[in-house]
């Protein structure tokens, strides 16, 4: 293995932390104490998603920057990202003066396109993927002199993403455990290599989707592979291949990596939005996603910080999200209903879902594909229940009116 693989340090890390630090917000790490009742254990919650352009990406964008040389920086730096670590670099290439140019997959989020314009960089759409639009980063690295600043791999990202580290064991005394969403598996590396060098007896544990489990399959293959399954809510973790440089870091400090369904990574932003009042994005999320799929026993009873990574969630997706995490809760229900299409047939059906504390969020007939029988009608009906238990109930409460239910 080539000896520029392993070429990031502890110290790193330290000087990183010196380097950056008038130029980060140092984020909150509070004990949630509803959260902790969902997980089973003392959950801290590291809001990374309250820096100035929504992620832990600015750590190591700004350590990359401020190691340019003069020539580099007049230049300009160029990299493919699917956001975040392109908002950190168009803010903080603004701040120090640097001109930055972004690459996107085609399908990026909008909301994070638009805000790497506002932040005066200039921003490519190239491929379906992160690999695609490396490509033509790659071409314009080459053909304009730019710098490339890799969004995980990079020797200086993976030391500024490890500043984050620094800051839990500062704030949470006592941890026994940090969790942290994978992707490239920088952010992982810069945390672990941080975690174990100070504080050994530390877990740290990585969560990823199952669509996209990088690194997951390159623990298991002995080397960073290919690993992609199909989009993921978590946009920010559907990284097809993590890095060999931050693989090389991780592999031997990291405890254990799991993965998390999509349902379990809508619940989780849910849960936050309800419990955290924190907007996160999917990637972001990932991290409660573990416990709540019930892949964490081990952390029962422990000391846990959650690295809540970053916020940039589109606003349109953020809603659907809500509504499927609500339905995927038990809390949001759809059923049909036949009923009399006589007077009074439909105020029979709404008063009984009215009795049993239920609310219909839609009702609508359906006449032309319905029941043949003239004499009733099939309605279909979106209600908010408490939970399973509550639905049961009212469909109980239904059939004992003598209407039907399905």
């Amino acid at each position: 293995m080539p000896a520029t693989v392993l070429d990031v340090t502890y110290d790193d890390v330290v000087e990183a932390m010196v380097r950056i630090a008038d130029g980060l917000v140092r984020t909150p790490c509070h004990e949630s104490a509803a959260l902790s009742e969902l997980c089973g254990a003392t959950i801290f919650s590291k809001a990374e998603y309250l820096q100035r352009t929504g992620s832990f990406k600015e750590r190591g964008a700004r350590n990359a920057l401020l190691q340019l040389d003069a020539a580099a920086r007049a230049r300009g730096v160029v990299a493919a990202s699917a956001g975040n670590h392109a908002l950190a670099l168009a803010y903080h290439g603004r701040d120090l003066g640097i001109p930055v140019t972004v690459v996107m997959p085609k399908g990026a989020p909008l909301v994070k396109q638009v805000r790497c314009a506002h932040y005066g960089a200039r921003v490519l759409l190239s491929g379906d993927t992160i690999a695609d639009a490396k490509v033509k980063a790659d071409e314009l690295a080459k053909a304009d002199g730019f710098a490339y600043v890799h969004g995980f791999n990079d020797a200086a990202i993976i030391a500024g993403a490890g500043t984050v580290a620094l800051e839990i064991l500062d704030q949470v005394p006592r941890v026994d455990a940090i969790v942290v969403p994978v992707g490239g598996a920088g952010l992982i590396a810069g945390v672990a290599l941080a975690v174990k060098e100070a504080h050994p007896h530390v877990q740290v544990i990585g969560v990823e989707p199952a669509r996209c489990a990088s690194l997951m399959k390159a623990m298991e293959a002995g080397k960073p592979v290919h690993a992609f399954d199909g989009p993921t809510l978590a946009d920010g973790l559907a990284v097809p291949q993590v890095g060999d440089r931050a693989y090389a870091i991780a592999r031997e400090r990291v405890d254990r990596v799991v993965s998390v369904s999509e349902e379990d990574i809508s619940l989780a932003i849910l849960r936050l939005v309800e419990l955290e009042k924190g907007v996160v994005e999917g990637a972001g999320a990932a991290p409660l996603a573990g416990f709540l799929a019930g892949k964490l026993p081990f952390l029962q009873g422990k000391r846990v910080a959650l690295l809540l990574c970053g916020g940039n969630i589109d606003p349109m997706v953020l809603s659907r999200v809500i509504e499927h995490g609500v339905a995927v809760d038990g809390r949001l229900a759809q059923f049909s209903a036949v009923i009399s299409d006589r007077p009074g047939g439909l105020a029979e059906l709404a008063s009984t879902i009215a009795a049993t504390g239920a609310s219909i969020q839609q009702i609508e007939h359906e006449r032309a594909f319905g029941e043949a029988d003239v004499s009733r009608v099939t309605v279909r009906c979106r209600v908010e229940v408490r939970d399973s238990g509550h639905l049961a109930a009212l469909k109980a409460a239904l059939v004992s009116k003598g209407i039907r239910v399905d």
